[in-house]
């Protein structure tokens, strides 16, 4: 009898939990659908990222737009400013169709220059400030930038390479100050001196770019290869920035955000930076990321929405407690790569309401936003995808005897495919041959295209979601390596591995041992909090978390993280490292021998072992 009663009980809170569920899920929609109204812009319509800023301006002239290091500026101020610097381009011959680059930190000024070009119908190339060498030649050259906007911090960088480009004063090159700065250098123009005798009024142009011509060039910020230029169109970058920021952020004008991302990538600059002057928000901009100063500049400045990368929010959930979170104003945050095993801790710990995370890429065609505030899912897609079965041992797509890709099942990780049309175009890099490479053809029917993400993704069920399919990101194609006949994804065994207190973001990868199947898996990792690595807890972890094959035969303690300046955990190089001696440097490494119970340092009498096939893996 109290059995029966236990269970009415219970099937009657599955009840009320479902009702609540399908409300919060109707309240989540009626907040979204208006913005989901937008519509891309075809491509001869005279639209464009400059006359959409300038309509922003006209609505709320005395919103604050910008905050940086202790100055701020409304939107009509920050408006007069880029008018000057628009027309000191057009003076020194930039004009419509022309590239320029910026090369520079995350400041005003970089702002004010993308948003100078664009008005005039120029291209905004937006060069990775942490480039120098043939790395930064081989950029200002795959945009053919005619000109080059630069901060006084990136100038010796620069001029290092300036002769090399052939670049000897022909060219516009105009320079900023750092602050209270100094003289600019002979081979540039002084910007900021120069502006003062422009005039503020908007450029006439401005009105007359359209949809359909080229706004900017992000870099791929790939772990491997030098960066591909993706072209980025008025019509693609108004979409990320008003659909994307209005529907993920439900952005109003008084809305503030906390941009401390590089802001020649896409996630701070599409739903961050262009999401928010759309909308007339404020924004608070930081060079870099602090994780000790967080919280009291999200204080001090009411920040009330944050765009992030998921390893930030590691960052954050590494910091000691301290009064500035406690009661903080911050509610919605927009961004990629938060894993599900810090999903729910960060935010119970910071009490915030909303994450929208999203996928996507710079030259992709496709989106996914986690509109319906679902934990640990990157939402559902913009436009027509297919997962499709990815042999990760053979590096290919699986097909059937007629041609056609196979279709992964639900709840099984595929290879992600989006369709190319006429709707959702595949713009492409400047290099037709990397162009290429990334479109798969006759998937499900013949002459079919469709657009190469490179990445795994699974179907994940997250209750009622009005019919929608919600998904999940599983690895990078590559990232998921074969050993004892079994498939290993990094991203799972890094997210067991980070449960050790000493580990924060633990880079995994397969490499290859002679004489044995498949790649061994191996974990780079520089230690937190201490120099003396507690060997016992990290093979407690890995044995009962862990199956034996995924669990790692290497483990590499390095002096600090090797990453992109947007938290990519860097790949490449340490696979053709891997664990030999000659070649980690000053780096310890450790390895789990055959049938061992734990790691020993790997020494040169059983490297010669591993290196000759005798090991006995």
């Amino acid at each position: 009898e109290q059995s029966c009663v236990d269970k009415s009980e219970a099937s009657a809170m599955t009840t009320i939990a479902r009702i609540r569920e399908f409300f919060r899920v109707m309240g989540e929609m009626a907040q979204i659908l208006p913005a989901r109204s937008y519509e891309m812009p075809e491509s001869d319509e005279q639209v464009s990222q400059g006359s959409v800023f300038e309509d922003t301006v006209s609505r709320y002239p005395d919103n604050i737009m910008l905050i940086f290091e202790g100055s701020q500026w409304t939107y009509a101020e920050f408006n007069g400013e880029v008018n000057r610097l628009a027309h000191l381009l057009a003076a020194k011959g930039v004009s419509r169709g022309d590239t320029v680059a910026i090369f520079m930190e995350n400041r005003a000024e970089y702002f004010l220059a993308m948003l100078a070009l664009v008005k005039l119908g120029a291209s905004a190339s937006l060069v990775n400030n942490s480039l120098s060498g043939a790395a930064l030649v081989h950029c200002l050259r795959a945009t053919n930038a005619g000109g080059c906007i630069l901060g006084e911090e990136r100038s010796d960088v620069f001029d290092a390479v300036r002769k090399e480009l052939g670049w000897v004063g022909a060219e516009p090159i105009l320079w900023f100050p750092d602050g209270d700065g100094g003289e600019s250098p002979g081979w540039a123009a002084d910007a900021r001196s120069e502006m003062a005798t422009q005039p503020a009024e908007n450029p006439e142009i401005t009105r007359s770019v359209t949809a359909g011509e080229t706004a900017l060039y992000i870099f791929t910020s790939g772990t491997t290869g030098l960066p591909k230029a993706a072209v980025i169109l008025h019509r693609k970058i108004l979409a990320t920035g008003q659909a994307m920021g209005a529907t993920g952020f439900r952005l109003k004008p008084e809305d503030r955000l906390y941009l401390c991302l590089p802001i020649y990538h896409i996630t701070g600059l599409g739903p961050g930076f262009c999401g928010f002057i759309c909308a007339g928000g404020s924004i608070f901009l930081r060079r870099n990321f602090s994780a000790s100063s967080f919280w009291s500049e999200v204080q001090q400045h009411k920040a009330n929405c944050f765009i992030y990368v998921g390893e930030l929010c590691r960052y954050l959930l590494m910091q000691p407690t301290c009064p500035e979170e406690k009661n903080n104003p911050l509610e919605k945050m927009l961004g990629n790569g938060l894993r599900p095993d810090i999903w729910n801790e960060f935010k119970d710990r910071f009490g915030v309401s909303r994450v929208c995370e999203i996928y996507g890429s710079s030259e992709g065609n496709v989106s996914f936003m986690n509109l319906l505030n679902k934990d640990r899912t990157i939402g559902f897609p913009s436009s027509e995808v297919v997962l499709v079965k990815y042999d990760n041992e053979e590096d290919e797509i699986l097909r059937n005897e007629s041609g056609a890709c196979v279709e992964a099942s639900a709840g099984e990780p595929g290879l992600l495919l989006a369709k190319i049309s006429s709707k959702t175009r595949f713009d492409g890099y400047t290099d037709q041959a990397a162009t290429d490479k990334k479109i798969v053809r006759d998937v499900i029917e013949q002459g079919d295209q469709w657009f190469n993400t490179g990445d795994l993704i699974r179907e994940i069920d997250v209750g009622f979601a009005l019919g929608l399919k919600h998904y999940q990101f599983v690895d990078r194609t590559g990232d998921t390596f074969r050993w004892r006949a079994e498939n290993v994804s990094t991203n799972e065994v890094g997210e067991v591995l980070n449960q050790h207190p000493q580990i924060n973001m633990a880079n995994v990868y397969g490499v290859e041992v002679p004489g044995a199947e498949g790649r061994a898996g191996m974990v780079a990792f520089a230690l937190e909090g201490s120099d003396e690595f507690d060997m016992e807890a990290f093979v407690r972890t890995v044995d009962s978390e862990l199956p034996v094959y995924a669990r790692p035969v290497f483990l590499r303690v390095q002096r600090s993280m090797a990453t992109t300046v947007t938290f990519k955990l860097l790949k490449g190089e340490l696979r053709e490292q891997a664990y030999h001696l000659d070649k980690v440097g000053d780096d310890e490494i450790y390895v789990r021998k055959p049938r061992g119970e734990s790691y020993d340092r790997l020494d040169g009498s059983f490297y010669q072992r591993l290196v000759d096939g005798t090991a006995g893996y």
